[in-house]
């Protein structure tokens, strides 16, 4: 799914209170790990997950597959938290701007 600018900046307000609701530890990005995000996705489209990676580069890497195995939209990464985002074609709970 493409967002628009518009839309990017209604979903970072959205998640500024939030807190993280999957944390990736010392294993990585599982397949449970994976699991659990797209449950939280189906439930709550709009998400925060705390990365804790050794560097940059090991985190980039991890929100990208997060990306690529949820096919959810990557909103925005502030140190080790990135924000995710999953319309739920079923019962959408979020209603975006145009």
């Amino acid at each position: 799914m493409s967002l628009n600018n518009k839309q990017l900046r209604f979903l970072r307000a959205q998640a500024h209170a939030m807190k993280p609701v999957v944390l990736i530890g010392g294993a990585g990005l599982t397949d449970n790990v994976v699991n659990e995000i797209n449950h939280a996705l189906d439930d709550h489209e709009l998400i925060k997950v705390r990365v804790n990676a050794d560097d940059r580069e090991d985190k980039k890497n991890m929100i990208q597959s997060i990306t690529h195995q949820t096919e959810a939209t990557h909103v925005q990464s502030i140190g080790h938290i990135g924000i995710f985002y999953r319309q739920n074609k079923k019962d959408p709970k979020i209603e975006l701007p145009k």
